[in-house]
């Protein structure tokens, strides 16, 4: 009885690894383009990208901070419900992309 109560209080939670816990920016289903023309969610697309919020990070992430919008694949995602609310966690592997204000113009973003 004391773990369920546990789980609804909303304890504190620390991200281990290279995992980044995101926050997927609008919904799903239908889009719009950048000219205002409604993208249905039965649209056949490629292989499309998604950016999201990072709300967390383990110790070992490098590229990511809190705050950041990240590009992934959101085929290679894991979901998860904390507190109520819907999250993707990914490695930091699986980003390819940051936009961030601290980033550099001159900076390739990229390391070995």
């Amino acid at each position: 009885m004391t773990a369920d109560k546990n789980l609804d209080s909303g304890l504190p939670i620390r991200l281990l690894h290279d995992r980044v816990l995101v926050r997927m920016e609008g919904s799903e289903g239908e889009r719009r383009s950048s000219a205002g023309i409604v993208i249905p969610a039965t649209a056949a697309v490629g292989k499309r990208l998604a950016w999201a919020t990072a709300v967390g990070v383990g110790p070992n992430v490098r590229s990511i901070v809190s705050g950041d919008r990240v590009l992934f694949d959101p085929d290679d995602r894991s979901e998860v419900e904390l507190h109520g609310q819907g999250y993707v966690m990914l490695r930091e592997r699986d980003v390819h992309a940051v936009a961030a204000e601290r980033i550099e113009n001159n900076a390739t973003g990229l390391y070995l």
